[in-house]
């Protein structure tokens, strides 16, 4: 059956914009209450002023600080809502040789993309194996199933949140909560203003809409897949990796990648 939002809260991190900001505007429309959850208070009020068919709340917060976590449920508990949804969608990536990367930035990409992430999930998940018929989506890459020179730091992370999720998949069968690892290709959002133009590698950029409805698809069906890769020339792509092996896809990889920080 697909999924129910009428009734439910759902909680969005990285709400201000992108993909976080259209899963928001979808959901809404679903009829899901919202949190939504950013660094820049003025998006997330601007966002919730176009939503007037539910309640939405929002929480100021940089979720890259350390403790963001548990930050985080206590502003929830302090509203006295509970979450029955829950999307973490913020993250960052930085492009570039790893052995130039600034270490504080690496840091703050590690502490958002899993630390966060791991946080927030351990801290809403059993609400939401409670409820039993919302969702956990979190949000990784194409890049988490393979290598990604100049991106390393960002496919390590990536790859860190595939495996997570679809750990929490398995342990989560049998209770209604419906987990799921979203990993689109390169997307045409802000993520391209932080990282750089050129860290997409050439490769085409998908819109946010086609991304978000198929995520929302797929967690409709009957039995959602433990992962999704959006698009089916991307799992085309992934299948052709996996079986030309890890030292082709490196040498491929590192040659394509490589020439994006020469630009």
């Amino acid at each position: 059956m697909p999924v129910d939002y009428r009734s439910q809260t759902t909680l969005i991190t990285g709400a201000s914009s992108g993909l976080g900001a259209l899963f928001a505007r979808r959901l809404a429309a679903r009829g899901s209450d919202l949190i939504l959850v950013a660094r820049r208070t003025d998006r997330l009020e601007a966002l919730a002023a176009e939503l007037p068919s539910v309640r939405v709340t929002t929480i100021g917060m940089d979720l890259s600080e350390p403790g963001a976590g548990a930050k985080l449920a206590a502003a929830v508990a302090e509203r006295g809502l509970t979450v029955t949804s829950l999307i973490n969608n913020a993250g960052f990536g930085t492009h570039g040789m790893f052995h130039e990367a600034d270490p504080r930035r690496i840091t703050e990409e590690i502490t958002l993309n899993v630390t966060s992430l791991t946080e927030i999930s351990r801290a809403f998940i059993e609400p939401l194996r409670a409820y039993g018929k919302g969702v956990l989506i979190n949000v990784a890459s194409i890049i988490a199933y393979q290598p990604g020179p100049t991106l390393a730091v960002y496919a390590a992370t990536k790859a860190y949140v595939l495996s997570l999720t679809e750990a929490l998949y398995a342990e989560s069968r049998g209770t209604g909560l419906r987990v799921m690892a979203l990993s689109p290709g390169p997307t045409e959002t802000e993520f391209f203003q932080v990282a750089g133009e050129h860290a997409d590698g050439g490769m085409p950029r998908s819109s946010p809409e086609r991304v978000v409805d198929e995520a929302i698809r797929a967690l409709d069906r009957r039995n959602p897949p433990p992962s999704l890769i959006t698009g089916r020339s991307l799992r085309i792509a992934i299948g052709t990796g996996r079986l030309a092996g890890r030292r082709v896809t490196l040498a491929l990889l590192g040659r394509m990648m490589g020439q994006t920080v020469r630009r």
